[in-house]
């Protein structure tokens, strides 16, 4: 085999090396958004998965977390002391 050939081979193979290679760092927004699309029996996110932080979406479940966890002041029930059932002598 010639030299040309040899040297042309050699540098068909790294090239393909690197374009290999740079298909695995192509964009991380890219990358981030093809994993919302793999279906959940391919390995994807499940259905229920909470949205990604920085849509509205994310925002909503947040706001709707935090209403949750506020607990309404407690009412003040009777008075033990002064219910009708307290003057009942037994």
């Amino acid at each position: 085999m010639p030299l040309f050939h040899r040297a042309a081979v050699l540098i068909a193979l790294v090239l393909m090396s690197f374009s290999l290679a740079g298909c695995g760092s192509i964009s991380s927004f890219l990358a981030g958004g093809m994993a919302d699309l793999i279906p959940a029996w391919a390995g994807g996110l499940p259905p229920d998965a909470p949205p990604r932080p920085g849509t509205p979406q994310y925002d909503a479940l947040i706001k709707q977390r935090e209403e949750k966890m506020v607990v309404p002041a407690a009412k003040p029930g009777p008075d033990p002391a002064t219910s009708p059932s307290a003057s009942v002598i037994r």
